[in-house]
């Protein structure tokens, strides 16, 4: 079903709402599950969706932690840039069959949708999108 998984984090409360999910569906597909963070340079501080650099790699530790509880080894990976990009890009290159994505509700609204990353994903993914808010 799905053999690979991709779970973009970030620091928001919902990445790890979402992880107990992620973490179902890969044992039950037994997939792989590639957890990821985009962070901005220090150059780049317009980048608001962006995790700060000092956090991502304790982001992707932490993760590590949380899905070793689940008897699952996890493939880590850290990019710079725009997270939707990002996202897709390491989609496109593993040949990911499913991205996995919390949703803040912020792209609900017009005023915000063109500000939602996972909104962002849905349109520019090669594979399915699955959000959970």
């Amino acid at each position: 079903m799905f053999k690979t998984v991709l779970f973009p984090i970030d620091h928001s409360r919902t990445s790890q709402d979402v992880a107990d999910k992620v973490a179902e569906l890969v044992k039950f597909c037994q997939g792989r599950l590639v957890v990821m963070t985009v962070s901005k340079s220090a150059e780049d501080s317009a980048n608001e969706n962006a995790v700060p650099e000092a956090i991502a790699e304790q982001l992707l530790a932490s993760a590590s932690e949380i899905f070793a509880k689940w008897d699952l080894e996890i493939e880590t990976i850290h990019r710079h840039g725009k997270p939707a990009f990002c996202i897709c890009d390491v989609a496109d290159e593993l040949a990911v069959d499913l991205i996995i994505m919390g949703c803040r509700g912020v792209g609900l609204s017009e005023d915000h949708g063109e500000k939602s990353v996972s909104t962002r994903v849905i349109n520019l993914a090669p594979c399915p999108v699955l959000v959970i808010p």
